[in-house]
């Protein structure tokens, strides 16, 4: 089932719901600039065996309302506005890339709303203790420089398979018309290729809260994708660490990327994690 969800003045998102409406709610969140159906049916339809799953777009993508100001911060506000209008009290929240951020926010500012939550693609809120993580590649920086540049529809098709191509990472083979064929999926739920920027120029303030991230208790997944160019190793096990309550999954040649090859062992460790939630304490050495 598919709606609109009012989350701001003059603010909407769109919202689709998979599975049993009685049964406890996941709400899934992705990353920057990216549309709720980059969530896969595949995975979606899985979970929906047992749960009552939401996947959204963010304001700047997919169907959602475009052009507003506002903070990245704010996103994670968004995402308690869907659990409110959808009559959902508590959920457990997936989160991918800087979905995986807005969720830590979640764990500290709401986390009597959250069930468990799983991690991936992501690292630490600014200032946690201990080491910096570190950031994405030299390759993936440089071809995030040319993300603005104008191009027509075909060219900016071919450079979004070329950006999944490089997020894949290089622990599994890539097949391009996988992700060419997402990318149509998408531009026509969108309504076209929309821009990819919005995200990127938004307010970043409000983020550097890794060194509150001890106090959480809320239990927590981290899935580290042992390829992610993004956020590379050891960025998961560094925020399980600054977590108060997390442990720490691998999925074998998982990078930035959700392709038909790293579903299964991804949708068992967030199965797993959905049917027992588990913490800290049972984090394996």
């Amino acid at each position: 089932m598919e709606r609109t969800v009012p989350v701001a003045d003059g603010v909407e998102l769109w919202v689709e719901e998979r599975g049993d409406p009685g049964a406890p709610a996941v709400l899934l969140v992705m990353g920057a600039a990216s549309s709720g159906l980059f969530w896969p049916d595949a995975l979606v339809d899985r979970l929906a065996r047992s749960y009552r799953v939401v996947r959204y777009d963010h304001r700047d993508t997919g169907r959602s309302t475009a052009g507003s100001s506002y903070a990245l911060r704010e996103l994670a506000d968004d995402a308690v506005a869907v659990l409110d209008g959808l009559g959902i009290d508590r959920a457990h929240v997936v989160g991918m890339s800087m979905g995986g951020l807005l969720t830590q926010l979640l764990l500290l500012d709401h986390p009597d709303r959250l069930l468990s939550a799983t991690l991936f693609g992501t690292g630490p809120l600014g200032g946690a203790p201990g080491e910096p993580a570190p950031g994405p590649s030299a390759e993936l920086l440089a071809f995030w420089a040319t993300m603005g540049e104008p191009r027509d529809d075909e060219a900016e098709l071919a450079w979004r398979v070329e950006h999944w191509r490089l997020l894949h990472g290089d622990g599994i083979p890539v097949d391009p018309a996988e992700w060419r064929a997402q990318e149509l999926r998408v531009a026509e739920h969108s309504g076209g290729l929309l821009p990819a920027t919005a995200h990127a120029t938004a307010d970043q303030s409000g983020l550097a809260r890794g060194a509150e991230l001890a106090s959480v208790a809320v239990p927590v997944l981290v899935v580290e994708a042992p390829a992610d160019p993004a956020y590379p190793p050891p960025n998961a096990r560094r925020l399980a660490d600054a977590l108060g309550n997390a442990h720490v999954v691998t999925v074998p040649g998982m990078g930035h990327a959700l392709p038909a090859a790293v579903l299964a062992p991804l949708a068992d460790a967030i199965e797993a994690q959905l049917v027992s939630p588990r913490g800290a304490g049972d984090r394996p050495g």
